[in-house]
């Protein structure tokens, strides 16, 4: 196997030592340049694996580096130098295509961390082609956004996910790290919002033993726990101000200091981010920090809501129902059933279509899902205008508690009539007005054994 090769590019001979040496014991041939035009000289005559560069260059700049390795060397990964503190610098090079920055005075640990996570993507399952994967659909958003996910795989840049809720943000965070040199380490989601506000630091950076009451031993936190992987902030914008202040020192420092410690260290982690929130919002009206919106928005990618393609609709439906039909009695869709799906306006995106097609599933009989089996609101706009829900902020903050409650009344409704007909299937479904396939659906979804 031939060795691996990096080009430093750094007009201060002392730095251009420092990473020669540091990189040559990690096994990886070195090339130097000391300007831009020495650094075209060699990305034209040689193959490189990594490139590492400084921002400000005697004949240029870093960045004119970068998008020229982005524009004809793309597979090559390459990292910005920049002086310590430049924020600004470190984000415009992100957006231009760099994989990830690191400040001087190098820290050579870090400096190693990067090495070995720019070296990893060589082994990334990243796809030759587009496919369709887990994220259903041939819409022309949908292949833009299959697109911009492969793309953004190849980087370390913090990238926030916007979208509304049952969109997807998760699952297009979790692609983002499969595709990437992360893959194989853990990706961690974490939803900002449900946890307590005076448990959050411990949450997010662990806790020394003896550091609160209760704390009886060392715990790791969620940054600790996806070491080496993917960290995904959901729903970020309920963090609290005090919360975001701490949160903006790790991502600026790369470290981390669990509560009651005195020493921070340093975790190699990717920040990816999600509201259903406006941010900008939240910005302006004070509830989100400005520069830690800044360091979280580098890169912006948008989840299209079902209602923008509702070409989709029709192969959304029917790997919903494959998974659904698990009775060995296979259910299909009247063609009357599709259209009725296909003129609504999904205000709660695929998650709303996923639970509707549940109902449609259990209300069902016979082999057809037909249109009166799927309980919509005639009332909803068509599927080619703009629906936006109207509830209230606490209301929306409620639905997930709603649900459970919803769910806790009907599991006990079941199981008093399970109980009542000593545990006899057929004559509880009898009792309860329901077939006995969909109490059997509804004995595995509420998990009543």
């Amino acid at each position: 196997m031939s060795q691996l090769t990096a080009l430093i590019i750094d007009d201060e001979p002392d730095i251009r030592e420092l990473l020669e040496i540091t990189l040559g014991r990690m096994n990886l041939d070195t090339r130097s340049a000391c300007n831009v035009k020495e650094a075209y000289q060699w990305l034209n005559s040689e193959h490189f694996d990594l490139c590492l560069t400084d921002m400000r260059l005697p004949d240029g700049t870093g960045l004119d580096i970068i998008e020229f390795v982005q524009k004809n060397y793309s597979d090559t990964p390459i990292a910005m130098i920049t002086a310590y503190g430049c924020v600004e610098t470190a984000t415009q090079a992100l957006k231009a295509g760099a994989f990830d920055f690191i400040t001087k005075p190098v820290d050579l640990l870090r400096l190693r961390e990067l090495v070995n996570s720019a070296l990893r993507l060589r082994e990334a399952q990243v796809p030759t082609s587009i496919t369709e994967g887990p994220l259903l659909g041939q819409s022309a958003p949908m292949q833009k956004l299959r697109s911009q996910i492969t793309k953004l795989a190849r980087s370390q840049a913090p990238v926030y996910i916007s979208g509304e809720s049952g969109s997807g943000k998760e699952l297009v965070a979790r692609q983002i790290h499969l595709q990437g040199a992360r893959a194989k380490h853990p990706f961690i989601p974490i939803n900002c919002g449900a946890i307590p506000a005076e448990l959050m630091e411990s949450e997010f950076f662990g806790h020394k033993k003896g550091s609160f009451t209760g704390a009886n031993e060392d715990k790791p936190g969620l940054f600790e726990a996806a070491r080496g992987g993917t960290l995904f902030l959901d729903e970020v914008a309920d963090l609290p101000l005090s919360m975001q202040v701490k949160l903006l020192r790790a991502l600026q420092e790369k470290a981390i200091r669990p509560v009651g410690s005195q020493q921070e260290h340093l975790v190699d982690v990717r920040i990816l981010s999600a509201t259903h929130k406006n941010l900008a919002d939240e910005v302006a009206a004070g509830r989100f920090r400005q520069d830690l919106y800044y360091r979280l928005n580098v890169i912006e990618l948008t989840v299209p809501p079902l209602r923008e393609r509702p070409e989709d609709i029709e192969r959304l439906s029917e790997s919903i129902l494959e998974r659904l039909n698990t009775d060995g009695m296979l259910v299909r869709f009247h063609p009357e059933a599709l259209r009725k799906l296909q003129g609504y306006a999904f205000s709660g995106n695929v998650r709303e279509l996923e639970n509707i097609l549940e109902r449609a599933y259990t209300l069902a009989e016979g082999k057809f899902i037909h249109d009166y089996d799927i309980q919509i609101q005639q009332s909803e706009p068509s599927a080619t205008q703009v629906a936006q829900p109207d509830l209230t902020q606490r209301e929306l903050e409620h639905i997930d508690n709603l649900e459970l409650h919803l769910e806790d009344i009907e599991r006990k409704l079941i199981t008093q009539a399970l109980e009542e007909t000593r545990w006899n299937r057929t004559a509880a479904a009898e009792r309860l007005g329901l077939s006995f396939r969909s109490l059997r659906y509804r004995l595995k979804k509420l998990g009543i054994e």
